[in-house]
This record gives structure tokens, sequence and C-alpha cells, in this order.
């Protein structure tokens, strides 16, 4: 009897063993699947950053031009600022390459 008793136990430990590894295989399935996602989003988030940016540089311009169009005696210090745009954007033209 205690033979059959312990072999009981040995077969209730395998049992327990067999759904803990289950489980931990399911945690490690959900752990990449939320690495994937948050890849995914760190992308996107990244994407939508770049629009704003461009958004505001696209403004910037638009102010700019509205400025130039309207009021030629501050022409000097919007050729200034121009420039300093196109120094920017040739900044991050190189940066980009590397």
């Amino acid at each position: 009897m205690a033979k059959e008793k312990q072999l009981q136990q040995l077969q209730s430990i395998e049992d327990k063993v067999r759904k803990l590894l289950s489980k931990h295989d399911d945690v490690l399935h959900k752990l990449v699947a939320a690495q994937e996602e948050i890849k995914l989003l760190e992308s996107q988030l990244e994407e939508r950053e770049q629009q704003i940016k461009n958004f505001q540089n696209q403004e910037n311009i638009v102010k700019i031009v509205d400025t130039i169009a309207g009021n030629t005696a501050n022409s000097t210090e919007l050729k200034l600022k121009l420039n300093e745009y196109i120094r920017e954007i040739d900044k991050c033209i190189a940066y980009l390459r590397d």
C-alpha cells in the first residue's frame, strides 16, 4: 500500500510539473507577442513623431513664405532664417546617411 501511495504522489507531482511547464510555455509565448507589439508600437510612435516634425517644418516654411509675400523689408532676415533651415536640413540628411 505504501508503494502505491508513493506512486500516486509521484504521478500527482508529474502532473503538476507538466501543468507548470505548460503555463510557462504560455507565458513565454505571451511575452514574445508583447515584445513584438512593443516594437511595432515604438516604430509607429517614431513614425508619428517624424510626421509631427515634418508638419512643424512645413508650418514654419508657410509662415516664412507668408512673411516674405507680405513684407519685403524683412527679406534679409528671412533669407538668413531660410539659410539656417537649409543648414539644419542638410545636417539631418547627413545624419540619416550615416
